[in-house]
């Protein structure tokens, strides 16, 4: 039970101290942050596998699949923001979207 009750803890303090965090920083540097995540999420990832490689009570489980599937959930669309922020960098980028040579060039 206490082994839970320090999840709950780092999980609480975890949230409010990301909120805080991600709340002052300028929106144009939130892609490059989200960049950043992915190795934060990869090792909760890791931390949650590693979880399910021993024994635990019902709600520990629980606990560590809502994590995975929060961790997976941010490091696939952390990918996918960072693939899409720098196909704006390429010559040929997907049409109606401007490269960034070209807007530098209008």
């Amino acid at each position: 039970m206490l082994d839970f009750l320090l999840m709950l803890v780092v999980l609480a303090a975890a949230a409010g101290l990301g909120y805080v965090v991600i709340r002052r920083i300028p929106s144009m540097l939130h892609t490059p942050l989200m960049s950043m995540t992915n190795a934060v999420s990869g090792v909760v990832l890791l931390g949650a596998l590693l979880l399910f490689a021993v024994p635990a009570g019902r709600s520990e489980q629980i606990l560590g699949g809502i994590a995975l599937a929060a961790a997976t959930f941010n490091v696939v669309g952390g990918f996918a923001i960072t693939d899409r922020m720098l196909g704006l960098f390429h010559k040929g980028a997907a049409p109606g979207q401007e490269s960034a040579t070209e807007c530098r060039r209008s």
